[in-house]
This record gives structure tokens, C-alpha cells and sequence, in this order.
């Protein structure tokens, strides 16, 4: 019997960094599409699986009635990842901007952000935590940078300021040393 826990809990184990991999039996309801109609927007964002089995976010986004952004979030239990420093996604963009966002409490009113850019091929990001800095409905906050202790919620975003159709491919979101 305990060979057998023990070849159950072996995958887990050895895999605290793995945030989130996605995958073909992954369940598209555990993210959910908060876009600018929350405050009268009309950008549209959905969320699915492809048939390789990555997430994949995309829609359109619309500066109509005074919106301009779509996002895609994912709320898990609190995980401590004290013991990195970094995380790692591997994605495929379509050459625009996104922002990675974060919290550490998913009842907090701000996020911990961080902008990249896309290839328009598969890659690799890599963002520092100590990177991240608190922002609350597009202003930056006078508030300290991520310090990387607890993780509660993650969040792609596109917001940047025009009207944009958009498509976000992610396998795997892992945390780094």
C-alpha cells in the first residue's frame, strides 16, 4: 500500500514548480474571461482548449464606451512560492502586448503586474517577481513591488489602448528559482 501512495504522490512531489500545464483533459470553466464590460466596454475575450490540448485566450478588443481591455483568470488555494524567484510560460503570442498580473490575495483590490511582448512564435517568458509592481485599474500604486510569498490568482491581460482583435496560446506556467 505504500508503494502504491507513494507512486501517486511521486508526480506531485517533484513537481511543486508547475503552476499550471495545460493539456487536452484540462477544464477551460477553471479560468474565467473578465473583460471592459464590467464598466460598459464592449471588448469580447473567450477562452478555450485547443485541439493540442494549450489554452488558448483571444477576442477582440474595443475602446468603445469607455473600455479597452479583456482578461482571463485563473484563482487557485494560496500556494506559497517563497522559494522562487521567478515564473516561467511558455506561449505563443501574436505580437502584441500583454500583461502578466497577479495576486497574492485574490480578495485584494490591486494587482502585481508585469507587461511583455509576444513573438508571434512559441517562447519562453521568464518574469521576476521582484518585477512585478502593484497597479489598481491602470494607475501604479505607491505600494512595494511583489515580494514573491503567496500566490492566489493569475491573470493575462490586453489592454493596450486601440481596437485589436488578440490570440494567446499557453502550455505551461512554472515557477523558476
Amino acid at each position: 500500500m505504500k508503494t502504491i501512495l507513494l507512486l501517486f504522490l511521486f508526480p506531485i512531489l517533484m513537481n511543486e514548480a508547475l503552476l499550471f500545464d495545460f493539456n487536452k483533459k484540462t477544464n477551460s470553466s477553471e479560468w474565467k474571461i473578465i473583460d471592459d464590460g464590467v464598466m460598459g466596454g464592449l471588448s469580447k475575450g473567450k477562452f478555450k482548449i485547443d485541439e493540442n490540448g494549450n489554452g488558448v485566450f483571444f477576442g477582440s478588443v474595443s475602446t468603445e464606451n469607455y473600455g479597452g481591455f479583456s482578461s482571463v483568470r485563473h484563482q487557485m488555494k494560496i500556494k506559497d512560492i517563497s522559494k522562487f524567484s521567478k515564473v516561467s510560460i511558455r506561449l505563443k503570442g501574436d505580437g502584441k502586448n500583454y500583461q502578466f498580473r497577479i495576486k497574492d490575495n485574490a480578495n485584494s483590490y490591486y494587482s502585481y503586474i508585469n507587461t511583455f511582448k509576444t513573438s508571434g512564435e512559441w517562447e519562453t517568458i521568464i518574469l521576476n517577481w521582484n518585477d512585478l509592481y502593484p497597479s489598481f485599474r491602470g494607475q501604479t500604486l505607491n505600494l512595494p513591488n511583489f515580494k514573491g510569498d503567496f500566490l492566489e490568482e493569475i491573470v493575462f491581460l490586453i489592454g493596450n489602448k486601440k481596437n485589436e482583435s488578440f490570440e494567446l496560446k499557453i502550455d505551461t506556467i512554472e515557477l523558476v528559482k
